[in-house]
């Protein structure tokens, strides 16, 4: 699976839960039917989510730390690949030289190939 694709249902995932916590959203859920936003008898009243609630906690907070994870991941790979790609340029320079020096290529190949490598 594309990591963007991933990372992107992730965010939506975390926005429609962050939207859904805020205060006005349960008084808009209630329809004013405790007044001035009181959660009612309770500390979920007689609507509260239940098992359900557990179960959400648990999926979300899973893939807050699967997100995490490929995040770190992804960082992680995106900084060798940096380290790789400056080690196969002085490698290539290197093997160049060698070859200049054992006289497989003259000197015009030499500086022509130096050139594309730099």
């Amino acid at each position: 699976m594309n990591t963007r694709k991933i990372l992107s249902a992730v965010k939506i995932f975390a926005l429609l839960t962050i939207s859904m916590s805020f205060p006005w959203t349960e008084a808009l859920a209630l329809g004013g039917r405790y007044g001035d936003w009181h959660m009612g008898p309770g500390m979920m009243g007689s609507w509260g989510m239940g098992w359900f609630g557990g179960i959400f906690m648990i999926v979300f907070w899973i893939l807050i730390l699967v997100g995490l994870v490929l995040v770190i991941k992804w960082l992680i790979q995106a900084t060798r690949r940096g380290k790789v790609e400056g080690n196969r340029g002085s490698r290539a320079m290197e093997i160049l030289k060698e070859r200049y020096a054992r006289g497989e290529i003259d000197k015009t190949e030499f500086e022509e190939k130096k050139k594309n490598l730099t």
